[in-house]
């Protein structure tokens, strides 16, 4: 979403929004990357998941000094359910089952869209991606990629109208679709024909 070919697509009055909760998804992406030990992992989420109850609730008294605290504070305050993508991290963090691997994929992926707008369906493609790119297994991130791959394009109308993530859903079908190598030039011309035509 933070990409600026994507982020042309959202209204301007929702980008502020849009960035601080993608910076969040990617805060957490980052956080299970470099989790060496899961009880850390699951002591530095509880943390967020305490924020983001704070943002929802209580949102002044929010520590001070952490820019993405400020920019979701800013742009979130008084609304619920970043604590629901923390949860979903958490459940990919702690998945030790292929079943629960594409099912905390799915949810954070679905958790995402539902946040930025769109049906929680539109946003399971790009959590099997993002999930096959969280995984430390080979054989456990060649899964989800190919669950990503199988996985039918999801109806236009659960994306509501919101052409950021329509880029995003068919994005992440492209990237299947090749196994994860990345072509960039056709990537840049697929984001900028939906961009341009919502297709």
């Amino acid at each position: 979403m933070r990409d600026p070919r994507v982020m042309v697509s959202v209204p301007h009055a929702r980008r502020a929004a849009m960035l601080a909760l993608w910076g969040l998804a990617a805060r957490l992406t980052k956080l299970l990357l470099d989790a060496r030990e899961p009880l850390i992992g699951q002591i530095k989420l509880a943390w967020w998941r305490d924020m983001a109850a704070m943002i929802a609730s209580d949102s002044d008294a929010l520590p001070k000094g952490e820019p993405l605290l400020a920019e979701l504070q800013a742009t979130w305050a008084g609304q619920g359910g970043l604590d629901a993508l923390v949860d979903a991290a958490e459940a990919m963090l702690l998945a030790d089952s292929d079943a629960e691997r594409r099912a905390a994929s799915e949810s954070f992926g679905g958790q995402l869209f539902s946040l930025s707008g769109g049906d929680e369906a539109g946003g399971k493609r790009w959590g099997l991606l993002w999930g096959a790119g969280v995984e430390d297994g080979e054989r456990e991130a060649r899964d989800l990629l190919g669950d990503a791959k199988i996985l039918a394009a999801p109806p236009r109308r659960v994306f509501a109208g919101n052409r950021s993530l329509l880029m995003l859903d068919r994005w992440a079908a492209a990237i299947a679709r090749t196994d994860g190598e990345r072509n960039l030039r056709n990537e840049g011309l697929l984001l900028l024909r939906i961009g341009l035509f919502g297709r």
